[in-house]
């Protein structure tokens, strides 16, 4: 099965459980990468008893083994790495200038980067971008749990690919 031509970026995303649901979405988006960076944790492969490995199988429910991903200290470097390839970066960060997720028309391939819980994706990353996204809140919280986010974002970049 041909994978869809998004890569999805994680910079810094501190809680494993995370980590796992978003290995499960990008199983179900049947995205071409994911690229784990900085602080972000990962599975050890052939490890399933390291801490961080049990606790991102926990919720990933083996799309860890199924998604094809990679550990990158940097994630400014993977990012320059990707746009030379002609690779647009879309930061889903809520800030302001930032656009609603539905409508912009996303170019592929592409990559998805999502940030820290509660620091959300550094200014350093977000001047890196093509397109700043952003998902409207309507209630009294400013942001979604970063995996439902990405979900939300990658079905409508899907959707549009189609």
């Amino acid at each position: 099965m041909k994978h869809n031509p998004i890569y999805t970026i994680c910079d810094n995303i501190r809680s494993l459980y995370n980590v796992g649901a978003i290995f499960r979405t990008s199983d179900a988006a049947n995205i071409k990468k994911l690229y784990l960076c900085g602080i972000t944790g990962y599975p050890r492969k052939n490890d399933p008893t390291w801490t961080q490995t049990a606790k991102i199988e926990k919720t990933a429910l083996g799309a860890n083994k199924t998604v094809m991903w990679q550990y990158i200290k940097n994630c400014k470097l993977k990012i320059k790495n990707l746009k030379s390839q002609g690779i647009k970066i879309y930061v889903l960060e809520n800030t302001p200038g930032a656009k609603l997720y539905d409508r912009i028309k996303y170019k592929f391939p592409c990559a998805l980067v999502l940030g820290h819980e509660t620091k959300g994706v550094s200014n350093n990353i977000i001047k890196m971008a093509d397109e700043v996204i952003k998902i409207p809140m309507y209630g009294t919280k400013t942001s979604l749990n970063v995996e439902a986010a990405y979900a939300v974002a990658v079905y409508e970049m899907i959707k549009q690919k189609k």
